[in-house]
């Protein structure tokens, strides 16, 4: 605001300053130094800004700047000729008073083409103002609609990111507590290893992401805790390129596609699955796939998982359409979920 009203008092003084120094260059180089001259431009500058500047109150005290174009510039163009028509009786005023005579305003055609010589220097600065202020106002709008729409997105990402499997916890909170009598030592790793999930899940990083290897981390604490539950059924598999840890990716990304796998395969499998993980640089995209038994029949495929659901939306926030995640059969009897991020968001 400070920089909107310094800026438009700098055109201000600029704008009429300039014009008044016209003004008494052309009058001295005709008529040679008078007091009128002089004073006249002086007492011109001032008075000049002081109608322009309450022109403009007038139109922010009114509304007009909200008005259609036309009908804002056809008010702000009234006051302008009002405002030239003042500023005329003035010039001329002035000079009587201090000459004692009219002068030069003896004739009306000298009167005349004062008054509309500053019309159009008053319709001038009307459009202007208008035109400056209204960039000003898009660009007020612009920004304000795009800080609404981030802060929508944040709001919506948090929203996403918070949601944690309720099965799971319950699943694993049932197996601790049948591991407390039987194995307290492996009890409390489980608990050891839950706690890591939960802080996790509420200590990430406000940018939305962490490393690759951190997720991995985590994700070797998730299966940990579901091969207890799953014994033999629950094989894993887990080949991660060096290059690729330090990649960012949103958290608990890793980890839903996991879910995923052991939802469909191992849970409904009476053999189970293997569960592959791999992560590997391809050009600027981090990509990673989780593998597991299964088909991927036509329910499965057009129905809206919320965990990809989840994955899916989040992706778009974070990177639009540079990044994708998609579900595909392979022939060996096995189903891929592929992610493909961009290394560098």
């Amino acid at each position: 605001m400070k920089s909107s009203n310094a800026t438009y008092w700098a055109c201000q003084i600029g704008g009429w300053g300039a014009y008044s120094a016209l003004g008494t260059t052309a009058a001295v180089m005709e008529n040679g130094w008078r007091p009128s001259i002089i004073v006249g431009y002086c007492l011109f500058f001032l008075y000049s800004m002081s109608f322009s500047h309450l022109l403009r109150r007038l139109a922010l005290r009114r509304g007009w700047l909200s008005l259609t174009p036309a009908r804002a510039l056809a008010r702000l163009s009234a006051g302008a000729i009002l405002i030239a028509t003042i500023q005329t009786g003035l010039v001329v005023g002035v000079y009587s008073a201090i000459e004692g005579s009219l002068g030069v305003w003896r004739q009306p055609s000298s009167i005349v083409y004062m008054f509309l010589s500053l019309s159009v220097v008053g319709n001038i600065w009307v459009i202007l103002y208008f035109s400056i202020t209204s960039l000003h106002h898009t660009r007020e709008l612009r920004r304000n609609e795009t800080q609404m729409k981030l802060a929508l997105s944040e709001a919506e990402l948090r929203a996403l990111e918070s949601q944690l499997n309720p099965h799971f916890l319950f699943n694993c909170l049932n197996s601790i507590r049948g591991m407390v009598s039987e194995d307290p030592q492996q009890a409390q790793d489980m608990i050891t290893r839950l706690a890591n999930i939960l802080r996790y899940n509420l200590q990430r990083d406000r940018r939305h992401t962490v490393p690759l290897a951190s997720e991995v981390e985590i994700v070797s604490d998730y299966l940990a805790l579901e091969s207890i539950r799953f014994e033999s059924r629950l094989r894993v598999h887990i080949d991660i390129d060096d290059a690729a840890r330090e990649v960012p990716v949103p958290p608990m990304l890793l980890q839903t596609l996991v879910e995923n796998a052991i939802k469909h395969s191992v849970e409904d499998l009476p053999s189970g699955s293997e569960i592959s993980i791999r992560a590997s640089l391809d050009n600027n995209s981090l990509r990673i796939s989780v593998e597991n038994a299964g088909e991927l029949i036509e329910e499965q495929a057009s129905s809206t998982r919320i965990g990809l659901a989840n994955a899916r939306e989040r992706l778009r926030i974070l990177y639009g359409d540079r990044a994708t995640l998609q579900l595909t059969p392979r022939s060996d009897g096995r189903v891929a979920a592929t992610l493909l991020i961009p290394r560098f968001s």
